[in-house]
Order: C-alpha cells, then structure tokens, then sequence
C-alpha cells in the first residue's frame, strides 16, 4: 500500500512511500525521515488529520483503518532536546548559583564580613542535596517515556529554576539575616529530610513498575517501604513530598522567598497531578475511588 506524507501546517506534500497495513507509525517515522531528513525520527508528530489529536505510536496503519492512498500529516516540533540533558542542566545550575552566594559572599553583598550563621549552613547542605539527589536520579532512577523535548523547554525550566535558586540564595545567606529559634530549624529539617527521602522511595517504586526499554503501566501500589504508604492516599505522592521538602526549608529558615518557591511548585505540581490522576482514572477501571491527586482527602 502507497501512503502520501502532507506538512500538517501547510498540507503541502513532501513525498510518498510503500508499507504494509501491519506498519506502525512508529516505523512510519523512519520513513518520513528518509524523505526528510530535517525531520528526526524526535522531532515529528504524525496524526490523521491537520489539527488531529496525535495516535499512539504503536498503532498499526490498519488499526487506524488507513488504506492504500491514505494520508498521513507530520507537524515539525521543532529542535529538541533529550528529558536527561534538560533536567541535568535544569538541576545543576541551582547548585551552582546557590553556592555563589554561600561561599562567595563578598562578590554579593556589601557588609559580608559577619560570619554565615548555623542555620544558612544546614539550609546550603540541604539545598545541595536536594539538587545531587535530582542529579543521581536522573542518570541512574528515572526512565523516560519520551526521549526528547522541545529545545525551547531548556530555557525555560532553568530560568525557573536558576532565578529562584538566587532569589532565595541571596535571603538565606545575607549578613543580616536572622536565625528563627532552634525549635523551628530542627523541625524543619526533620520535615525535609524525611520528605525528600519518601520522594526517593516513590521514585524507586515507580521505576520497578516499568520494565527498562517498556511503556508498560500498571497501577501504582505501596511496597514494603512504608514511606511508600502514601500511594494509598493520592496518585502523586512523589509530588506530594515533594512540596513536604520545601514546606520544610521554608519552616527552617523562615525566609518568605523560600515560601514563594514552595507555593510557586505547588501550583505546577498539581496541575501535572491532576492531569496524571485523570488519566490514571481513565486508564485503569478499578483504579481505587478513593484517591485523590496530590494532596489526600483533600486534593
């Protein structure tokens, strides 16, 4: 069978090629790619009509009832990038210009001569190992669905992440600013430390439920860990610990600029958890009613 490739923005014609019914689109995209060699294999998004809603790559030419003479529409997604490269940059630069402001105070303030306080110490190791942590779990945890993103995607998650980096750097670690009571520093870090260990063990948990190489899903359940208990509660728990951790550094330093970031993430987080949670109850029909998304029992 003949299918006709068309530029879903213009549905100009670029070229033509012979496949079976059993080709996926997938394959289809090697084809394109061969014609077009501009467009990567990353980089295209094939669809049944212009401003169709994109079908999944594993779908047959036939399960999609596309006969011989068929059209298939490519819409170009622009330069990419791969998810690994985005957050390793995305991860690095908040270490980096957090401590510049740590070690390097007298390039930042004029008055750098009073001694960093106990509590701008435990909150720089905490930062550091917030970051590391991402860092070793993007090259060793997480795998990813897609292998690339739009290039556009790198400037701006890390002008997210960089600025908020110096904005809260410069608070925390200013000569003049004022330690909360131990209570409250202690209390903080204990919530931060416990958060961003559940945070890990959510990520572990949800790596063993998808084979390597696989899209596979399955319904997400706690295992032996305890921190994992949380899945019984709300689909993102992973999130939920994660807004924990920075509800944490915020108690600990008491500092408004390390609150906005926390609100700030929330917000992004429940909406990426609320997108999951309908899909998961889309998905699956026994995913368990009583679940909510980010925030349990009421979120």
């Amino acid at each position: 069978m003949e299918i006709e490739f068309l530029d879903a923005k213009s549905s100009k014609s670029f070229g033509k090629c012979r496949v079976s019914g059993e080709t996926t689109l997938q394959a289809l995209k090697t084809e394109v790619q061969k014609l077009k060699p501009a467009l990567t294999v990353h980089r295209q998004s094939l669809r049944l009509e212009p401003r169709g809603k994109p079908p999944k790559e594993s779908e047959t030419l036939k399960s999609l009832n596309v006969a011989s003479g068929g059209k298939i529409y490519v819409r170009d997604l622009g330069p990419q990038i791969s998810w690994k490269g985005v957050f390793l940059a995305e991860y690095a630069g908040p270490i980096f210009v957090y401590m510049l402001f740590f070690l390097r105070p007298s390039l930042i303030y004029s008055n750098a001569d009073n001694p960093i306080s106990q509590t701008a110490k435990i909150a720089a190791a905490c930062w550091v190992g917030h970051y590391t942590k991402r860092l070793l779990e993007t090259l060793f945890v997480h795998r990813f669905s897609h292998a690339t993103m739009p290039l556009r995607n790198l400037f701006k998650n890390c002008s997210y992440y960089w600025a908020f980096a110096g904005y809260v750097a410069y608070h925390v670690n200013h000569p003049l600013f004022t330690e909360p009571s131990p209570a409250l520093v202690y209390a903080g870090l204990a919530t931060f430390v416990v958060s961003e260990l559940g945070n890990f063990s959510i990520h572990i948990l949800l790596r063993n439920l998808r084979p390597a190489g696989s899209n596979v899903r399955k319904i997400p359940v706690p295992d032996a860990n305890p921190l994992t208990q949380l899945f019984n509660f709300v689909s993102c728990p992973n999130y939920t610990y994660e807004f924990l951790s920075w509800v944490g550094y915020t108690l600990m330093t008491s500092c408004i600029p390390a609150g906005l970031f926390a609100a700030a993430g929330m917000y992004q987080m429940t909406v990426w958890a609320l997108g999951k949670h309908r899909n998961y109850k889309k998905e699956f029909k026994d995913y368990p009613k009583t679940r909510k998304a980010i925030l349990p029992f009421v979120l």
